[in-house]
């Protein structure tokens, strides 16, 4: 009933740009151009936390960005889930490498809190990767969600922790879900990306909506990598990528050097 309610909501009252605040859009011209106007780009938090794949981030997490992003996922803005998907499914374009490379890319969300989706209403993160799944097949390239990762113990709320503090907070935290394994290994062995050995978890792309310190995400490769039979730091070595909507500033700055 929530997310009709949302959903009704944003046809009937007046709407002004999420971004900036411009009267009668929802995302208007200029701040649409600033979350998916420019190509992904790599990017690298730093300290660079052990397990980190590389993450192809739209845009800097400031001004327009960061209105967008909250408006979505804490004040449920649902119809901006359509940008966002677009903004991520470019970043999805750029870590998933070779267009030729076989079978579907695989978008795995990172996963939230249960208590936080009761509260919003909404999973963002798992919206925004449908919308990006979209996108991508609309361009004629194969990619669906696969939600395979849960929390299997609760974590402190991450605001206001440091890069140390946060890796400890989130180590050891996802898991794959019930059958998640199961449902990995046969979409691989469907599509012919199970190899002799370990998987080969190239065309897994694991999604989020931000990155700061990347502790979520190397978490997150972990939890996959060992399902798959592989090391940490296999994931660093292209095993598996990420691709985010927005990421702070200063991992930006990778692209300097």
């Amino acid at each position: 009933m929530r997310n009709a309610w949302q959903e009704l909501s944003g046809l009937l009252l007046p709407v002004a740009c999420a971004g900036c605040g411009r009267p009668r859009t929802e995302l208007c011209t200029a701040c649409g151009a600033a979350l998916h106007g420019a190509p992904a780009r790599l990017v690298r938090p730093s300290p660079r936390p052990p397990g980190l794949p590389a993450v192809y981030a739209s845009a800097p997490y400031e001004n327009a960005v960061r209105a967008v992003l909250l408006a979505h996922k804490e004040r449920g803005a649902l119809g901006l889930a359509g940008a966002l998907g677009r903004a991520l499914a470019g970043c999805v374009r750029a870590g998933a490498g070779r267009p030729g490379d076989a079978g579907p890319l695989l978008l795995v969300p990172v996963p939230s809190a249960r208590s936080s989706t009761a509260a919003r209403g909404h999973d963002p993160v798992r919206r925004i990767a449908a919308a990006a799944a979209r996108d991508l097949r609309r361009a004629g390239l194969p990619a669906q969600v696969l939600p395979l990762l849960r929390q299997r113990r609760a974590v402190a709320d991450q605001s206001g922790l440091g890069a140390r503090q946060r890796r400890a907070n989130l180590a050891g935290a996802l898991e794959l879900s019930a059958g998640g394994g199961r449902l990995l290994r046969h979409e691989l062995h469907r599509h012919e990306l199970l190899r002799h050995g370990p998987l080969r978890l190239g065309r897994v792309i694991l999604v989020d909506d931000l990155l700061t310190t990347g502790s979520t995400l190397a978490e997150a490769a972990r939890a996959v990598g060992e399902a798959g039979g592989v090391g940490r730091e296999s994931s660093v070595h292209g095993v598996c990528r990420a691709a985010v909507v927005a990421a702070s500033p200063t991992a930006f700055e990778i692209n300097r050097n």
